[in-house]
């Protein structure tokens, strides 16, 4: 069992690396856990097929930082705007290492404690579907792969009979290694898939 005061003192005893690179754009996603009646999950959607970039893809919630906005209030503001989920700044218990991408955004994973979820309401414009995915299932270990592209493996976490890749694969391998076994793993240097590039 994962309960707010164990992921509180994990994220406590972990030093999060940032990332300051002026050439990429500055955002966020939220890792949101919520209190289910067989255990702790978190909120996993798959982006909608219309979108233009990264349809169909495993994500969190999360977007580009507005100005003014710290990487809380994003990830607090994305989450209202994707699946209508309004949460204070109370829930923030976290945040883990910064994530560059391919398409040119470091990502900020900030870690909110929602607890007890009623009905969501999925913004059909930005998401195709809505997860509650129990903690258990992300407690894997990860696939990594050699690409011809890049001399950095390619982290593929397994979930639902499928493969959730990087950046996404990435954030949850590392909430799984610092918050449920405690182990200060770092995942900046794991590469995305090809297709993710753009």
């Amino acid at each position: 069992m994962t309960a707010r005061e164990d992921v509180v003192a994990a994220l406590a005893a972990f030093t999060p690396r940032p990332i300051e690179r002026r050439d990429l754009k500055r955002s966020a996603v939220a890792i949101t856990l919520i209190e289910e009646d067989d255990g702790p999950a978190f909120l996993l959607t798959r982006r909608a097929p219309t979108l233009r970039g990264h349809s169909g893809q495993w994500a969190l919630p999360g977007g580009r930082t507005d100005p003014g906005e710290d990487a809380g209030e994003t990830a607090r503001r994305e989450l209202f705007e994707e699946l209508g989920l309004g949460l204070d700044e109370s829930t923030e218990l976290g945040v883990l290492d910064d994530y560059a991408t391919r398409s040119g955004y470091v990502i900020t994973p900030v870690v909110l404690w929602a607890g007890a979820v009623g009905e969501l309401t999925p913004n059909p414009d930005e998401v195709g579907a809505v997860h509650r995915v129990p903690l258990t299932l992300i407690d894997v270990e990860p696939r990594f792969l050699t690409i011809p592209e890049s001399d950095a493996p390619v982290i593929q976490v397994p979930l639902f009979d499928r493969f959730v890749h990087a950046p996404t694969g990435a954030v949850l391998h590392q909430f799984r290694e610092v918050v449920l076994h405690g182990r200060p793993t770092r995942v900046a240097h794991l590469e995305q898939p090809v297709f993710a590039w753009k």
